[in-house]
């Protein structure tokens, strides 16, 4: 009866059902997707450098103007205890002698006295004034070193999550491509001739194809989008911010018709950036596995155009 009743059971007990693997199509979308959203916190990472950058410059300035600052409230200070001194000893009576002494000097005294009283009034003033303005700076640098601290921080936990964020897609590369990067060749055809800065930055953005992307890395042997962009505009001698959304407020607006090499072409509201370098095509360090590659330049929708 118990072998019956544990027959009946186990035919009414339907088996799970079995998941297919996804296909190669399917990973590909996916990995897709997951590089995008990657690239948006990798040039979220980049923009948080780039601000953490200027506050500790402000740092810098602010703590070498607390010096000069401190030593003036020394002078300062130095004076007031002169007054204090001379207030001290004087009294009210120091007023009173000059004026009894009389005889014909009397107004030269006065006229001395209150010259003495103007000044000692621009030393308390002076003070005063040099006071603040030490105890606001110091208050400035405290603010500054606290928000370099958050920033410092924050940069921690996003470069945590980049790199674990890093481990699944290339863990998904694995799966669809038996490898978690496509290795990539250096350039070997014909470089357009373009002149000026413009193709100064040309010429370095095909010299760098091939090479792999890293998050956050601005070369000479690997590169992100906006790390691609800035150094090839580097090497021509104009500086420009390691961020996309930088770069395009950097840049002077320019229409698809009037494009040139050397233009910088702007995706995915302003979370990716490539080189453009003629004939439709960009340079661009695409997403993490991927090398630098020269493509189409509309490989995706572009945002915006912006001339160096």
């Amino acid at each position: 009866m118990v072998a019956a009743l544990a027959i009946a059971v186990t035919s009414t007990v339907a088996p799970a059902p079995a998941h297919a693997a996804p296909s190669k199509n399917e990973l590909t979308k996916k990995i897709e997707k997951a590089s995008h959203q990657l690239e948006d916190v990798v040039e979220s990472y980049n923009k948080m450098r780039i601000s953490l950058k200027k506050t500790k410059a402000e740092e810098v300035k602010l703590a070498a103007s607390l010096k000069p600052a401190k030593e003036a409230l020394q002078v300062a200070g130095t004076q007031m205890s002169a007054i204090a001194a001379s207030a001290y000893k004087t009294g009210k009576m120091g007023t009173m002698n000059v004026m009894l002494e009389g005889g014909d000097a009397l107004m030269d005294r006065m006229s001395i006295l209150e010259q003495l009283s103007r000044s000692r009034q621009r030393d308390i003033s002076n003070y005063t004034a040099t006071t603040q303005t030490f105890s606001d700076r110091q208050a400035a640098l405290k603010t500054t070193q606290d928000k370099q601290a958050a920033e410092i921080k924050e940069l921690a936990a996003r470069k945590k999550k980049i790199e674990g964020d890093l481990d699944k897609l290339y863990e998904m590369r694995t799966a669809a491509y038996g490898t978690a990067t496509n290795a990539g060749s250096a350039y070997t055809g014909k470089v357009p001739s373009v002149s000026g800065k413009a193709g100064v930055a040309v010429s370095f953005a095909f010299a760098q194809i091939g090479k792999p992307y890293v998050f956050g890395a601005g070369g000479p042997g690997s590169y992100d989008c906006s790390g691609l962009t800035s150094a090839a505009w580097g090497a021509a001698g104009r500086g420009m911010s390691h961020n996309a959304a930088a770069q395009f407020s950097e840049t002077s607006r320019v229409s698809r018709a009037q494009l040139q090499p050397g233009d910088l072409v702007f995706y995915r509201g302003l979370a990716h950036v490539g080189i453009y370098v003629g004939g439709n095509q960009i340079i661009h360090a695409s997403v993490p596995g991927e090398p630098v590659s020269k493509v189409s330049i509309d490989i995706m929708p572009p945002y915006g155009f912006g001339r160096p």
